[in-house]
């Protein structure tokens, strides 16, 4: 290593810096595959792995969609039966195994725990399992994680104009900058801390957002709220209900602005303006992810506002935490009673399905007066005030949970490129390292 600048084409995972402890190696993943210090291995052929292989429940299956940042993304996991898992257990994934998506993704990575023990490999991966003594794989996980990294994995990837695709050559390449094992175990030990803290807190974001929903279905899908022993069932056009429950449409309870997108001469990311949201591109899990700034003001949405995608995929919701610009890919939606829990758990319920609005109907965009039409059950006033009572509180404590996985998050990545480069010198620092990351 005669540089001491070493540019992100070349290496793939490091940024520049200008001085490089001598105490840092370097290789590349093809040097620790001749040395059989690693793995790579390509996920089942199609013709090794059909549809008629997954079942309802069983052993579940990382595919390019469930592969995240250093994470997996659980939605729409599939699963196989033990049968076929016997039949192809060499694509069984263990812990500290890396795995790519081939298509698509290939910026991503998922790093498999404990808790991911026998998972499977899908047929759209690549995994990467580190076998060298002298080699941390979640230190190298958090190197996968550095925008250099990303962009050199996308430049590598790119065919012209056709989707990016990843291979075992390209793994190869990858050129790793690694520190002495101590401190690469200092290192996984800070950053891991962090997310810890994130996963326990997004835990708990679970489980209040099922009991949110658990409730809104006790009392008003199965209809067993307080004091239903006593209230007679009717006929109505969302079938059968409770006497003296109506069915009306979301226009007649509701507020509905549909957004207005300015010239995009008029967005920044330097924070001019207000927050701008477009569409779905920016949500997040239940509030909207900052991004991008305008400073023409045409449609608003206040804080506490439910926002719902009106162009495909249609449905979506999340929640503004803020007051921001809306885009036509959004609407706001308010309820004009203050009953927004209700009405959010209410919409969530009915738009469980992507794009789909009513009785299923497929829909690539919606109008105005296509949200003000949809049918909405209204309950008596008392039972939504309780149900208000019960989930109110749970909405605040979900919103100051995300408000603190948003903080951890962003110091998080503040430190992770001053450690994984060694701008921040841990050789001599003393880190606390729970047993099980020794």
């Amino acid at each position: 290593m005669g540089n001491d600048k070493i540019k992100d084409a070349e290496t793939g995972v490091m940024h520049q810096q200008e001085v490089i402890a001598h105490t840092w190696t370097t290789c590349t993943i093809q040097d620790l595959l001749a040395k059989g210090e690693a793995e790579v291995k390509t996920g089942p052929f199609g013709t090794q792995l059909h549809a008629s292989d997954y079942v309802e429940q069983g052993t579940p299956v990382i595919n390019a969609r469930n592969i995240g940042f250093g994470d997996i993304r659980p939605d729409k996991l599939e699963f196989i039966s033990e049968e076929t898992v016997q039949s192809l257990s060499s694509h069984l994934l263990e812990p500290n195994d890396i795995v790519f998506g081939r298509k698509g993704t290939v910026e991503r990575h998922a790093f498999i725990r404990k808790e991911h023990t026998r998972w499977f490999q899908g047929t759209d991966c690549l995994r990467l399992r580190l076998k060298s003594p002298s080699i941390d794989p979640r230190f190298v996980s958090y190197c996968f994680l550095i925008e250099a990294h990303k962009r050199w994995m996308i430049n590598q990837s790119s065919h012209g104009s056709t989707m990016t695709s990843l291979n075992q050559d390209i793994i190869g390449r990858i050129l790793l900058r690694l520190p002495p094992f101590d401190v690469q175990k200092k290192i996984v030990a800070i950053l891991s801390a962090y997310d810890d803290l994130i996963e326990n807190n997004t835990r708990r974001i679970k489980i209040l957002e099922e009991m949110a929903q658990a409730l809104y279905r006790e009392w008003f899908v199965r209809f067993k709220f307080p004091g239903h022993e006593k209230v007679r069932m009717v006929e109505s056009e969302l079938g059968m209900v409770p006497e003296g429950w109506e069915v009306k449409k979301l226009g007649e309870v509701c507020n509905i602005l549909m957004g207005q997108s300015p010239k995009s001469e008029f967005y920044n990311d330097t924070g001019e303006g207000l927050l701008f949201h477009q569409g779905v591109t920016d949500f997040g899990d239940r509030f909207p992810i900052d991004r991008m700034y305008c400073t023409v003001q045409n449609r608003i949405a206040e804080a506490g506002d439910i926002l719902f995608s009106v162009r495909a995929p249609v449905g979506r919701i999340n929640i503004a935490d803020k007051k921001i610009i809306i885009g036509r890919g959004l609407c706001a939606i308010r309820s004009r009673s203050g009953n927004q829990a209700f009405v959010f758990q209410q919409l969530k319920e009915q738009f469980k399905e992507e794009d789909s609005m009513g009785g299923g109907t497929i829909f690539k965009s919606v109008t105005k007066d296509d949200m003000q039409g949809i049918k909405f059950l209204v309950p008596s006033e008392v039972l939504i005030k309780s149900f208000e009572d019960i989930t109110v509180p749970i909405f605040t404590e979900l919103k100051n949970l995300t408000i603190k996985n948003t903080n951890l998050r962003r110091t998080r990545d503040l430190l992770l490129p001053k450690l994984i480069s060694g701008e921040v010198d841990l050789e001599k620092l003393e880190v606390n390292i729970p047993t099980e990351a020794v």
